[in-house]
């Protein structure tokens, strides 16, 4: 996988894909920004032979011809920063028919009034399961039944200002949307006051929050959070530090066990930090459902950089698929490609490129944000490796989520109609991914992927399992031009029934512009 150098061109002509994000960000002089955009083209041939993922003996082969026109465009300067990846899909198929979709993901931030006035945007539009049974996606492929295309909108101006000696103040505005069609549309509210401090020569830090969020779901009554809480954290020496906060929340949703998820809560916690690459923070305390642990460590080497993150916390559906994908594994990589890449916006492309084709890092990493109205307690367990040389790169992910409802399942029957009714009261999910790459020469380089995602219903005897494995091997025939051909092998199991095995071959030719 290589990726060829990009060439500057004029505002005008970056402009177009960024409009409905930009025309936030007007206030901002043109000429400060520099604007970078890299089309291309891609036209792929694929021969499956399970196209319609049926069980054994059932399987029918198919050629899949697909078409993808993309466009990865970056801005940068003193007060704007812009990333835009997008591409559309379209599949020609005998076995499914014609079919298209789109795929993007879009950020911005920019500061309008310096020192006071800001203001954060992004935007996606992708393929998502609607449940964590049955098919799941595959890029290569058609979309199955159990697939549905979700689009967010995300909105965030702020006032943020420095008080020397004081204190630091945040007040910031929220809008989120996350809308499937009939199947799922929410959007949320929410505002937000922050203030921490750092006083003069005494080495300790407090801070303190209140935030207010109206949520409103096209299927259910609107709901109401709000919390206030305040922090410490106080050091001892240079490597070790005390953290304690507090404070009361109220959820606002109706429980299904009838207790009020609201109340006060608590949490006692420490960070290490025994040297700038290394640090480890962890904590203790108790909410209103129940105790409460975290952790977040992070270790740097010179070629290697580690995660190991555990964290729990009511959450829904949206507020996952408003989250934009491979966040963790991308900042990995630009931590490590910065010696190697010293290029900013040539190092991001890289970073696309990559993660792009490694898609079994996709947005869950293994675990699947299936489609819900309900609110859940998470549990999850993440660990993410990246190493990076100059000619290989490995990224590695294991993902472990635990997903309690925490409200009632009847608004699921019309959601999900073939699925078993209480079968996502309890869920668990553990994922592991594996991507690498090798440049083998200055012209090839061979990539090697490989997912494995298994989904277990803790009310309900079901246990699904999917399995993927590809392999790939890529050459430019010109400064512009990539050839690559790809295998791939994958397996769903299911005790419910509905296995199915696909084999299938690609050659793909890529052409950059």
């Amino acid at each position: 996988m290589a990726i060829t150098t990009s060439r500057r061109v004029s505002l005008p002509l970056a402009l177009p894909p960024l409009l409905p994000l930009l025309s936030l960000l007007l206030p901002l002089p043109a000429f400060a920004v520099d604007w970078l955009v890299k089309p291309s083209l891609r036209q792929r041939v694929s021969y499956t032979d399970n196209a319609l993922r049926a069980p054994p003996g059932k399987a029918q082969s198919d050629f899949i011809t697909e078409i993808a026109p993309a466009i990865a465009l970056i801005g940068t300067g003193p007060r704007l920063r812009v990333h835009l990846d997008y591409s559309w899909h379209q599949f020609l198929s005998g076995q499914r028919g014609n079919s298209d979709n789109h795929d993007l993901r879009a950020a911005a931030d920019a500061e309008l009034v310096q020192d006071w006035f800001f203001i954060d945007a992004d935007a996606s539009v992708s393929r998502r399961n609607i449940s964590p049974f049955g098919p799941q996606l595959l890029d290569e492929l058609p979309d199955t039944d159990n697939a549905s295309t979700v689009r967010t909108t995300g909105i965030s101006p702020y006032l943020r200002h420095r008080f020397r000696g004081l204190a630091t103040a945040e007040l910031r505005y929220t809008r989120n949307t996350v809308d499937s069609g009939a199947l799922l549309s929410v959007h949320s509210d929410e505002m937000e006051l922050l203030l921490s401090g750092e006083p003069r020569g005494r080495g300790w830090t407090w801070n303190a929050s209140h935030d207010v969020r109206r949520t409103q779901d096209s299927k259910l009554a609107p709901v109401r959070m709000q919390r206030s809480s305040v922090g410490l954290r106080y050091p001892f020496g240079r490597k070790w530090a005390a953290t304690a906060s507090g404070g009361m929340e109220k959820e606002g949703y109706m429980s299904s066990s009838g207790k009020a998820p609201e109340g006060r809560f608590w949490s006692l916690g420490g960070v290490w930090t025994p040297s700038p690459r290394t640090s480890v923070a962890f904590s203790t305390g108790k909410r209103f459902f129940g105790n409460t642990y975290s952790l977040d460590a992070n270790f740097l080497q010179r070629h290697t950089n580690w995660q190991l993150s555990y964290s729990e916390n009511i959450t829904t559906l949206p507020t996952q698929f408003a989250r934009l994908g491979d966040r963790d594994a991308g900042q990995l990589l630009d931590q490590l490609w910065r010696g190697i890449f010293p290029n900013a916006r040539d190092r991001r492309l890289r970073i696309n490129a990559f993660l792009r084709y490694a898609n079994s890092l996709g947005p869950e990493r293994g675990a699947i944000n299936y489609f819900s109205h309900r609110y859940f307690l998470q549990k999850q367990l993440q660990l993410t490796m990246a190493r990076a040389t100059a000619k290989s790169t490995l990224v590695a992910g294991v993902t472990a989520v635990d997903r309690t409802a925490q409200t009632a399942s009847g608004i699921e029957s019309a959601l999900l109609p073939g699925m078993e009714f209480g079968s996502e009261d309890r869920t668990r999910q553990i994922g592991s991914n594996l991507g690498w790459s090798w440049q083998a020469s200055s012209r090839t380089s061979m990539n090697v992927n490989a997912g494995y995602a298994s989904v277990r219903s803790l009310s309900v005897p079901r246990r699904d399992t999917n399995i993927t494995v590809t392999a790939g091997y890529t050459r430019i025939l010109q400064p512009n031009m990539t050839a690559s051909i790809d295998v791939r092998h994958m397996r769903h199991t299911s005790n419910r029934g509905g296995n199915y095995r696909e084999n299938g071959v690609s050659a793909t030719l890529t052409m950059q512009f």
